[in-house]
């Protein structure tokens, strides 16, 4: 039993197909801290937010969340099956996202157009994964990323939308 124990993670080579996928899990990994740090800032305004919209934000960042959790978990697993290490330290999540902290007190409304302006974010680097992976014959990554991208254009929208007065 302790020998189970006494297994360290390593890179794996795949024969799918998939070409470079040193880059490929490079950019998945990079999005992953997006992911991650977007899922956190999601949870943190549906927990902070407050006003007459306060139920719909706190519905609607609860249902974003949840998703973006669900995919960090898809996309640190499409790392795996590249044959690659998905980040492992907090640190190296910090140091890859695009994802910054807002400063100071947030309004509402502040929190809608910085949870937007970041979804819109990470489409953008979704959208250079697609461009990536052109001739590296990569399908399950491309499916993947276009349907991240979909989400987060539509995370984007609907905050955006709901914030209209």
């Amino acid at each position: 039993m302790k020998d189970a124990l006494n297994v360290t993670p390593t890179d794996d080579q795949i024969a799918t197909g998939v070409r470079d996928t040193g880059a490929i899990a490079d950019a998945l990994s990079n999005i992953l801290a997006d992911t991650y740090r977007l899922m956190f800032k999601t949870h943190a305004y549906h927990w902070n937010v407050e006003g007459p919209l306060f139920y719909t934000l706190h519905k609607l960042t609860e249902e974003q969340y949840e998703n973006i959790f669900e995919a960090a978990d898809d996309l640190a697993e499409r790392i795996r099956a590249l044959g690659h290490l998905a980040p492992m330290q907090m640190s190296d999540i910090m140091a890859r996202s695009q994802i910054v902290d807002a400063e100071g007190a947030l309004t509402a409304a502040d929190m809608v157009e910085n949870l937007a302006k970041d979804h819109e974010r990470v489409a953008h680097r979704l959208h250079a994964l697609i461009r990536l992976l052109d001739g590296r014959h990569d399908p399950v990554t491309e499916d993947l990323a276009t349907a991240r991208s979909a989400f987060h254009e539509q995370a984007a929208w609907m905050l955006r939308a709901t914030a209209k007065s």
